[in-house]
């Protein structure tokens, strides 16, 4: 594997000059105390735990000191929920040159977007693709291995899939891939995060959640009677299905999921696609 691989970040400086450190640093503190920014009623959060607007600005950090995320760039979010990544994301895009797409399969978090996000951040969009998902939206009318996203070729500088590859079964995932290789313009990164399996990492004492072997190879569940609530992939699994979408892996950091030291909680995997950004 080429990807650059740790256990922990090392290597913001290589990204980051000390003065863009210390304003994304207070751009993040700033995030949190922000009373005026939109934000939901904590029942209406169906995905993630923890505290909403802190799991955004942690993210943003994440998006900017290992992803690369400049101002200008184009951002699509892929499993966007309720808004989770995009409302720290209007503090920090361009509002001339940066725009921000948000898609997610359930209604209910596009509606809270659109009514909460767009009329402020008018660069900011959100539509709903009706992809069938056992927990997320049983009667989708789309299967997820058919997966087109409407949006024309080499739309997007940055692509996220944030806790999306832990939720899909491989072939899914291979299709997201592809559709994420098709999107980006060249040059163009997917930050994408999962539960990358290593050896020894299921039966880990810390590793939460605790992998059992699927029923495919290379699947791991963290709740056999519930698969897609947790799903971990061998690690050459994932980083195939990239490759042969024709993505090149860039770099991958692994999470504290596994009870090791990280500063994210998942695994974190850049790929590219080949060429020079204009």
């Amino acid at each position: 594997m080429n990807a650059q691989v740790g256990n922990r970040i090392n290597a913001y400086e290589a990204l980051l000059s000390p003065a863009e450190e210390s304003r994304l640093a207070w751009m993040m503190e700033a995030i949190e105390r922000n009373r005026f920014l939109p934000a939901p009623a904590p029942e209406s959060v169906f995905v993630g735990d923890g505290d909403y607007k802190a799991i955004g600005a942690e993210y943003l950090g994440h998006f900017v000191r290992i992803g690369g995320l400049k101002p200008s760039d184009r951002v699509l979010d892929i499993g966007c929920g309720i808004g989770r990544m995009a409302v720290p994301l209007t503090q920090y895009l361009d509002g001339t040159t940066g725009c921000y797409e948000g898609v997610d399969p359930v209604n209910e978090g596009i509606a809270w977007c659109v009514r909460n996000v767009t009329p402020v951040y008018p660069r900011f969009r959100f539509c709903q693709i009706d992809l069938a998902h056992e927990l997320y939206n049983p009667g989708g009318a789309l299967a997820g291995h058919e997966v087109v996203l409407p949006f024309s070729d080499a739309s997007f500088d940055f692509i996220v899939m944030v806790s999306v590859a832990t939720h899909l079964p491989a072939h899914e995932i291979a299709a997201y891939a592809r559709e994420a290789m098709r999107l980006l313009s060249p040059g163009g990164r997917l930050f994408m995060t999962a539960f990358l399996i290593l050896d020894g990492d299921p039966v880990r004492d810390g590793a939460r959640p605790k992998f059992t072997a699927g029923t495919e190879a290379g699947t791991w569940y963290g709740d056999p009677s519930a698969p897609l609530a947790a799903i971990g992939f061998d690690q050459n699994l994932i980083e195939q299905a990239l490759r042969l979408a024709g993505l090149r892996i860039q770099r991958v950091d692994l999470g504290h999921w596994r009870g090791t030291d990280s500063t994210h909680y998942q695994d974190i995997i850049i790929a590219t696609k080949p060429g020079k950004a204009a």
